[in-house]
């Protein structure tokens, strides 16, 4: 007697399936198990085998239902005589080699999409028209151009003040022989491999299968193509752009400019131009946000006394009050004196940060001096150290 085997059980599929569920789940299986996906791989290959059999032997229904009544099948007949069933061919891939409408796809347009998922998309595009349903020619429709990056380098004062730079671009413009149309115009031929339908047949075993003709991408005419373009619609070419960075562009901001970017195809809007700015660090001032940071020394009678000094700022000159008793490291704030918000209409502040400078004792008077006045401060001021050590 026949090996019993679960033919439901290997496509996942009840008892009751209807045919739609066992061809949906065949189809789902053939996809994952395929040799040609998985090249190498001896337990793809197996289960593959396993599945096809199985199908086989499900999709017809006078082989399903000696199977169901006996629980295998053979073309020998079922047990105590009688005529085997009569099935027809399998609805199966053996002999299909998908590297064939892979090298296919190679002579059409890839999408506008990059990056390691172009291969995916590849593999999804060609299932699409295995198992979708028949399409019918279509007029190609404008794509808009890809968006360009750009990296500008700008001084600080450039950053606080803002400026206007002139940036010479790379980019593919619309083709003046055609304006972008790809085609050298003069009458439009039916394309031939596929009779104006831009669907081309491919078979493989019992199954058929409707593919995109490659030779005039769907649509099912074929024109004269520009020599000036080669049919691309859009020629390399440096363009000259004037960018204008408001007055507070911090680094890191990314400025949109558009319809800079490369030209469209069959008469689709132009990209953009992104252009990502990167200031150069000042050797005094220092920016966080809209925030100038700055270290400034004072005097030790500055300190002890208090004080009205100077300080520089990206405006000019300001003074800073300097209250008695001041430590060394104390931080000052200067209200709306740091850079102006290139999103709002504030200004950020200017922190000052003091730090104590120590008179040189060079002479006999100075060093007097400071023994009075340590005389004078016996305190000392480690002594709480020692209390939290």
């Amino acid at each position: 007697m026949p090996e019993r085997k679960d033919y439901y059980g290997t496509l996942g599929v009840a008892k009751k399936a209807t045919d739609d569920e066992i061809r949906k789940a065949y189809r789902r299986l053939a996809r994952k198990y395929h040799p040609d996906l998985n090249p190498g791989d001896k337990a793809a290959e197996d289960k593959f085998k396993t599945v096809q059999e199985a199908y086989d032997i499900l999709n017809e229904p006078k082989k399903r239902q000696m199977y169901d009544q006996y629980g295998f099948y053979s073309d020998a007949g079922v047990p105590g005589g009688g005529a085997p069933p009569q099935g027809g061919p399998g609805m199966g891939f053996e002999g299909f080699d998908f590297s064939d409408f892979i090298n296919q796809q190679g002579g059409r347009r890839p999408p506008p999409t990059g990056g390691a998922g172009d291969s995916g998309g590849r593999f999804s595009d060609i299932f699409s028209q295995f198992f979708g349903g028949r399409e019918t020619a279509q007029q190609q429709q404008p794509e808009k151009g890809a968006d360009l990056e750009y990296s500008l380098n700008i001084d600080f004062w450039q950053s606080i003040r803002g400026t206007q730079v002139r940036l010479s671009i790379s980019r593919q413009d619309a083709c003046t022989s055609c304006n972008g149309s790809g085609s050298a115009g003069g009458a439009v031929a039916t394309c031939g491999d596929c009779n104006g339908s831009g669907q081309v047949s491919q078979t493989a075993g019992a199954m058929k299968f409707n593919l995109t003709c490659s030779r005039c991408n769907g649509s099912g005419r074929l024109r004269n193509v520009c020599p000036a373009c080669r049919g691309e619609g859009c020629t390399a070419r440096m363009d000259s752009v004037e960018v204008r960075l408001p007055a507070g562009v911090a680094s890191g901001s990314r400025l949109r400019v558009a319809a800079k970017g490369n030209a469209g195809r069959m008469g689709g809007d132009a990209g953009d131009l992104y252009i990502t700015v990167r200031v150069e660090d000042h050797a005094f001032f220092k920016r966080d946000g809209d925030t100038i940071e700055i270290k400034v020394p004072i005097t030790v009678p500055e300190a002890v006394l208090g004080a009205k000094i100077e300080v520089p700022t990206i405006d000019g000159r300001a003074i800073l009050k300097i209250p008695q008793g001041t430590q060394n490291g104390q931080k000052f704030r200067l209200r709306e004196k740091g850079v102006a918000s290139a999103r709002k209409e504030t200004r950020g502040d200017q922190i000052v940060e003091v730090f104590l400078q120590a008179p040189p004792a060079n002479d006999e008077r100075t060093r007097e001096l400071l023994r009075e006045l340590a005389e004078q401060y016996p305190p000392d001021p480690r002594s709480e150290l020692w209390t939290k050590v």
